[in-house]
């Protein structure tokens, strides 16, 4: 990161997918709220919601429909048991893959737990000029994903490029 571009605090949500959490033991949803924070963007909106298709979509939808919303951070469902559902939910929402996000938090993740990582259906993509991350539910891979990528791609200071500068581009 440089010093030579202005900051640029967005406005994020997170969503936490889980049938067996609440907001009062939810470590994952806690980590990102406050990581974000202390970065200095904004929690626009927080959320827990079971592991059900229909939920999530409604949830993520209306987040990507607020143009005051910039992004959104997704933790949980991400694996291969029979109700994990988040990449069926929300890829469908999707109006382009990111398939570099899964690739390097893999690959990162793999340094910390092994071949265990290709498990992870970890993703990420733009809804109508929203950032959409959906990363796995436990603490230490939200941890890894914010701040091994996500944390600097949502810095304006970071270069060569990054992604909160392609904001008002991201509609052309």
């Amino acid at each position: 990161m440089t010093a030579d571009r202005d900051f640029i605090p967005l406005n994020l949500c997170v969503l936490t997918v889980s049938d067996s959490r609440t907001l009062a033991d939810d470590s994952s949803g806690d980590y990102l709220a406050a990581a974000l924070v202390e970065a200095g963007h904004a929690l626009a909106e927080r959320a827990l919601l079971p592991d059900d298709r229909y939920q999530l979509r409604a949830i993520v939808s209306r987040w990507i429909a607020d143009p005051a919303i910039d992004g959104v951070l997704v933790t949980g469902g991400t694996g291969f048991t029979g109700r994990d559902s988040t990449p069926e939910a929300l890829q469908p929402l999707l109006d382009k893959l990111m398939p570099g996000f899964g690739e390097l938090f893999r690959a990162l993740s793999f340094d910390e737990i092994g071949t265990s990582t290709l498990q992870s259906r970890a993703f990420a993509g733009l809804a109508n000029g929203t950032f959409v991350f959906a990363l796995p539910g436990s603490t230490s891979a939200c941890r890894t994903a914010w701040e091994k990528i996500i944390h600097a791609q949502l810095d304006a200071r970071t270069r060569p490029c990054n992604l909160a500068t392609l904001r008002p581009r991201l509609k052309e």
